[in-house]
């Protein structure tokens, strides 16, 4: 690990809008240094979201929540979940200073080490925030690396992330809406109902009451295939949401070798964000009020 003085390393606005800037190096979470504004982000953040998520999302979310104590008070250290982390399903978080070029990513991904920003919002971004900072990464993403099937899942996606970019552009851009669609957008249908598990949705008050709430959206069974072919938003709520049955479907569709997928998918034009197919599952074909008819990446 590199003993790197820390930075915050976020977007560039410019008349072209947000520019992301990439860090590639992992630094220690600089604990010692946070302000007491900081951690009062943090409890904030928590507390919203401790107190909306109760039947919105999935139990195992909830209970690696739980398990963490990630509501004890103040962000938490790093070191002190990897010891949980590390004897549950042996992933490690590393600290990083803002988004990662998409082979560094991977590489982190398929040696279970999963990549946390070590800085957290300022108290006028409560609601918005262009980039992922550190709520987004540890209360979105890292209750769920408990789940063994989950774990395994974000493993596979890793090593499935390192062929694509050897293959090209278009195979990567492919997974990219995977993860999109389920780890950051994904939601799952239990017997309790329809719940939230992406971090995405599940570090946001907005979207998290959106998703399951509003009848705008469409929400659409999970099928590998149609989620790779689907564009996705990246400036407004998520205009269609794919929902799976169980982790178990999630981890096995990622078991094929996705390389003839890719050749097929290549052929094919890719859907917009916001159609709904006749070969689809629907749980809720959305009324699309709301909807922007451009901008889908």
């Amino acid at each position: 690990m590199e003993n790197n003085t820390p930075r915050r390393v976020e977007h560039h606005q410019t008349d072209r809008g947000y520019v992301p800037v990439y860090a590639t190096g992992v630094v220690e979470q600089p604990w010692a240094d946070y302000s007491r504004t900081d951690h009062e982000v943090w409890d904030t953040l928590f507390k919203r979201q401790r107190e909306l998520l109760p039947g919105r999302a999935c139990k195992e979310f909830l209970a690696g929540v739980e398990r963490f104590g990630l509501g004890d008070g103040g962000i938490p250290k790093f070191a002190d979940l990897n010891k949980v982390l590390g004897e549950t399903t042996g992933w490690e978080l590393v600290a990083v200073e803002g988004l990662l070029p998409d082979e560094v990513f991977f590489d982190h991904l398929a040696h279970r080490r999963f990549p946390v920003s070590w800085w957290i919002r300022k108290p006028e971004q409560l609601d918005y925030l262009s980039e992922p900072d550190l709520f987004h990464d540890l209360f979105g993403h890292v209750p769920l690396l408990l789940n063994p099937i989950f774990a395994d899942y974000m493993q596979a996606y890793g090593r499935g992330g390192m062929k694509a970019f050897a293959i090209g552009p278009e195979a990567l851009m492919n997974l990219t809406r995977l993860y999109w669609y389920t780890v950051e957008f994904g939601l799952i249908n239990t017997d309790e109902g329809m719940r939230i598990y992406g971090a995405g949705i599940v570090s946001s008050k907005g979207e998290s009451i959106y998703c399951l709430d509003s009848p705008a959206p469409n929400r659409i069974g999970f099928g590998l295939e149609r989620v790779m072919s689907t564009r996705y938003r990246i400036d407004t709520y998520q205009q269609t949401y794919f929902v799976i049955d169980s982790f178990e479907q999630l981890f096995d569709a990622t078991r094929p070798d996705f390389t003839p997928i890719y050749e097929k998918l290549k052929q094919l034009p890719a859907h917009t964000a916001a159609d709904v197919l006749d070969s689809d599952r629907v749980f809720n074909r959305g009324t699309r009020e709301g909807f922007a008819s451009n901008a889908d990446t």
